[in-house]
């Protein structure tokens, strides 16, 4: 596998590209990367590559099996998976009004909850209508915010009010608020801190020995943790970011940690004794509320042999990934110390794994690439301006007969043509569609992946 990284496309006609897990590091500046592979329901290998902190050549800055990284919103799946133990507990209902249960902070009433309400299952299958997507954290020298001026988006908060805009269950979206809604909630029922109820329902019963919630991370323990690095491999100031967002966004934890929840998760499925949670919940928790969306914490894909479920995460200098198919008892956990790099890298590193251990519906895409014409091809070289707050520009090139683009928080891209206007990006498989006008120069592009569909113009 360390060998074997592979792009997401494969492009007919040409020798496939293999690279080395080192190769890819230093093409995204990844500092360090942490990972635990999952074959036969355990851990079949864990493994740390590259260094803590850029450019370090302290043996002791190597990073290990061992390394905290902060997992972002995987943190989402962790909380989730610890709400369940209270409700088999008997201590909460998922479809009860949440309201009925917080103390210390009520989610406001308004026209969108007269007849329903937000609820646990909804808050962790992100159908409750809540907003606020995500949480930047915060410098180690800045103020930290309490719960309550989080979620009333009161200063020092550096965020929006997490407040119900549309009807609960009405519609899936994606609300890192609601979480934070559940942190309250559970510690409003239960009396306890946040990071020590994590470490008695969850961390301590599923074996996540390194993992804490605590926010922020104790000085005892900031020599076992990666430093967060953006762009080339810039350390952030400070080394990392403090969110009091723990249930959404807070954990500092190990590869290996997280894939033992996801084989734990997985035997709880199955039945098998002395699981975190009976098989009927691990059951709900892994079938989606909506389709195509989130079970009680893990986006959901696949059925059958295929079934999968995982979560990703990034905080502000870190990115991470977790995959788990539990009918074949195979996945991964994949962390990196750069949030911008790490996306791609990613990417590269599961589908080596997938070729390797036999992961389900997970091949590169393979595409045919047309010829263009000469002025074809420099009818869509050019500079195109991108959406405010995307980075400014976005070039595209020709370079030794291909076309390449360059976009900022992207590596270079080759562009595969698949008809005039259409184009393939070649490693991450993204969409490219040029507008063309009557003499073939291009006045815009659309670049549909990632989630997004950005509309960029072509400058003068």
């Amino acid at each position: 596998m360390l060998r074997g990284l592979r792009p997401h496309v494969e492009i007919v006609g040409r020798p496939p590209v293999r690279w080395t897990l080192e190769e890819r590091m230093a093409h995204h500046h990844v500092p360090g990367i942490s990972i635990a592979v999952i074959e036969g329901g355990r851990i079949a290998w864990a493994r740390g590559f590259g260094v803590k902190t850029a450019g370090s050549a302290d043996p002791k800055d190597a990073v290990t099996p061992d390394t905290l990284f902060q997992a972002g919103s995987i943190s989402k799946l962790v909380t989730a998976t610890a709400m369940l133990r209270l409700v088999e507990r008997g201590t909460l209902e998922l479809d009860t009004d949440v309201n009925r249960y917080l103390k210390t902070w009520k989610v406001p009433d308004n026209e969108y909850t007269e007849k329903e309400k937000v609820t646990l299952r909804r808050l962790a299958s992100h159908t409750a209508g809540l907003t606020v997507s995500g949480f930047p954290g915060y410098e180690r020298n800045q103020p930290i915010p309490t719960l309550v001026q989080i979620l009333n988006g009161t200063a020092p908060a550096n965020t929006e009010p997490v407040r119900v805009d549309a009807v609960p269950g009405s519609l899936s979206r994606y609300s890192g608020g609601g979480t934070l809604v559940m942190q309250l909630l559970m510690t409003d029922v239960t009396g306890k801190p946040f990071p020590a109820l994590m470490q008695e329902l969850l961390l301590g019963p599923a074996g996540m020995t390194h993992s804490t919630f605590e926010q922020p991370l104790p000085a005892a323990r900031a020599g076992e943790a990666a430093r967060a690095h953006l762009g080339e491999g810039e350390t952030i100031p400070g080394g990392w970011h403090v969110y009091p967002e723990m249930a959404p966004a807070g954990l500092w934890t190990t590869a290996s940690d997280l894939a033992r929840l996801a084989i734990a998760i997985a035997d709880a499925r199955a039945g098998r004794p002395k699981a975190l949670l009976s098989q009927a919940t691990a059951e709900q928790m892994l079938t989606p509320v909506v389709k195509d969306g989130y079970g009680l914490g893990p986006a959901i894909d696949g059925s059958g042999r295929s079934l999968e479920f995982g979560h990703g995460g990034s905080t502000v200098g870190f990115l991470c990934n977790l995959t788990m198919y539990p009918e074949i008892g195979v996945g991964a956990v994949v962390m990196t110390n750069n949030e911008e790099g790490g996306a791609s890298l990613l990417r590269e590193i599961q589908l080596a794994l997938a070729a390797e251990y036999g992961w389900p519906d997970r091949a590169p895409m393979r595409v045919t690439a047309i010829e263009l014409s000469a002025a074809s091809a420099a009818g869509v070289a050019g500079s195109y301006a991108l959406p405010d707050g995307m980075g400014g520009t976005a070039e595209v090139k020709q370079e030794g007969g291909r076309l390449v683009m360059l976009a900022p928080r992207l590596p270079k891209e080759e562009l595969i043509p698949q008809s005039e206007t259409e184009f393939v990006m070649g490693t991450l498989g993204w969409r490219v569609t040029f507008k063309r006008e009557a003499g073939g120069k291009a006045t815009g592009m659309t670049v549909d992946g990632g989630g997004m569909v950005v509309e960029a113009t072509r400058k003068p």
